[in-house]
């Protein structure tokens, strides 16, 4: 625990503790399964189902590609494979953009208890 984290707990002593809970540092597991809650959690639900099908998809053309005799067959399974596979990979890496903003949000919230403690302490 850091500077910050003892000062904003001093200035919500007994007050506003859902705020503080709030405005906790999460690890990157805690952040990244915290995209799953929420209004917008129902996108994220939606966008690991059509990747974990790519995915899926994208192996099963995979298993072909090794499995083909033929370099027709071979070359039409390995680009179905690798252009699936690819695709799953940026539907997955499309929620990064959303965890970054969740981290600054949450900063956010952390200035601004800094910032009504001070305004409380001046007056």
């Amino acid at each position: 625990m850091d500077k910050l984290d003892s000062l904003i707990k001093e200035a919500l002593e007994g007050e506003d503790t859902e705020i503080l809970a709030q405005t906790e540092p999460l690890g990157w597991f805690a952040l990244g399964l915290s995209q799953f809650r929420g209004k917008l959690g129902w996108i994220t639900w939606v966008i690991m189902i059509v990747q974990t099908t790519l995915f899926l998809a994208g192996v099963w053309c995979a298993v072909n590609f090794f499995a083909a005799a033929d370099m027709l067959l071979a070359l039409k399974w390995g680009i179905s494979a690798s252009f699936l596979l690819l695709a799953g990979l940026s539907m997955k890496l499309s929620i990064m953009p959303q965890m970054q903003a969740d981290r600054v949000i949450r900063e956010l919230k952390r200035v601004e208890l800094m910032l009504a403690k001070s305004g409380a302490a001046a007056k």
